[in-house]
């Protein structure tokens, strides 16, 4: 994914873009045509931003 970040800006920075990258696809999704894999996609998008927020308070106790 890329270099790790350490400075708590960044990190903040970087979980605002990704949670508005979410934001803007949920924006885009048309309930009508929607599958269980968009469903599933969104899931683990979550997920991932979850895992990230944890990976970041973790180095922040280090």
């Amino acid at each position: 994914m890329g270099s790790k970040v350490h400075d708590k800006e960044k990190q903040v920075d970087f979980l605002k873009h990704r949670l508005n990258m979410f934001l803007d696809v949920l924006d885009a999704i048309d309930p009508e045509d929607t599958e269980l894999e968009d469903i599933d996609r969104l899931i683990s998008f979550i997920d991932e931003l979850e895992s990230k927020c944890r990976e970041f308070n973790n180095r922040e106790q280090e």
